[in-house]
């Protein structure tokens, strides 16, 4: 459920601030996440009392501030004393954002997590959740914004605060391409991983052993396998296919790595003609080669395919 304003909030002049506020356990972090994707600065459990100071000419983006009972000055009328005076602000354009649940399933989740209530660190969190929605109560009447995630996934949540505070200045998908050594182990953080060492390996060339796949001469070799030309064009339609997928399910980063023996060859000559036709295809992309970089033959630890990207 949400309740709004009758006037879009992106409609609204000033700096965009949210206040994300509501019940642990009903979604602030899935929140905040999701409006730092939306191009807002997040910051999160700053004392209120230094809230005003941030704004006065710190930040000139949009920012999305997580307050919650853990403050240290934190207190309901503290917090609506608070909005009550940046609402005042011409610069600026406040909604308070206020995440809900039902008590039932926020204590299913605490029971789900094993977390600890953090008004009730030794006792059930049923107590804490009672005595927090209690004191939280004044600030959910004061609301722009309500969200109630007790029927949400995570994903259900991020769009609808994607639906409420979208700003125009999202960040495309940024989709980085990397090369590695299998015999240095499989690189971490991959989401998707393709095994280049069925391709002819110019390390066998003598001419050849002492480049990189970024060589033209070492690229040519490796595009000469009469293998390569079909695994790449399968490669590269599986991404073209996938990658709007996962902007429709709200994925901002994608990381996509090739590798074979020595990650000098193959798996770099790969990596470079697939994120060159990703860029080709309007894609933000990055490069990195991992073993290149451990050996400092890659210029810079990120190599940008695309000016501004």
């Amino acid at each position: 459920m949400g309740v709004t304003r009758s006037d879009p909030v992106w409609a609204q002049a000033g700096q965009r601030v949210v206040l994300v506020t509501g019940p642990s356990g009903a979604g602030r972090t899935t929140a905040i996440g999701a409006l730092e994707d939306l191009g807002y600065e997040p910051i999160v459990n700053l004392p209120l009392s230094l809230v005003p100071r941030l704004l006065k000419g710190h930040l000139t983006g949009p920012v999305a501030l997580g307050v919650d009972v853990r403050g240290r000055d934190f207190s309901a009328a503290a917090l609506i004393e608070l909005v009550d005076m940046l609402t005042k602000r011409p610069d600026l354009h406040l909604d308070l954002l206020y995440l809900d649940a039902r008590p039932e399933v926020l204590e299913r989740r605490y029971s789900e997590t094993r977390r600890r209530h953090p008004l009730s660190p030794e006792e059930d969190p049923g107590a804490g959740i009672a005595q927090e929605m209690d004191l939280l109560s004044p600030i959910r009447m004061r609301a722009d914004v309500l969200i109630d995630s007790s029927e949400m996934s995570p994903h259900d949540l991020r769009a609808e605060v994607g639906r409420f505070f979208d700003t125009g200045r999202t960040e495309a998908l940024s989709v980085t391409v990397n090369s590695f050594s299998y015999k240095r182990g499989v690189q971490r953080g991959l989401d998707l991983m393709f095994d280049c060492r069925f391709l002819a390996n110019p390390h066998w060339e003598p001419e050849l052993r002492a480049l990189d796949g970024r060589d033209a001469a070492v690229a040519d070799y490796v595009a000469a396998d009469p293998r390569f030309a079909e695994f790449h064009q399968r490669v590269l339609d599986l991404l073209l296919f996938l990658l709007p997928a996962y902007v429709a399910e709200g994925k901002a980063y994608l990381s996509v790595g090739f590798g074979c023996t020595g990650g000098q060859h193959r798996s770099v000559a790969m990596s470079e003609s697939i994120a060159k036709a990703l860029a080709e295809a309007g894609w933000r992309v990055s490069k990195r080669h991992r073993e290149l970089e451990r050996l400092g033959h890659a210029e810079n630890e990120e190599t940008k395919v695309r000016s501004g990207a």
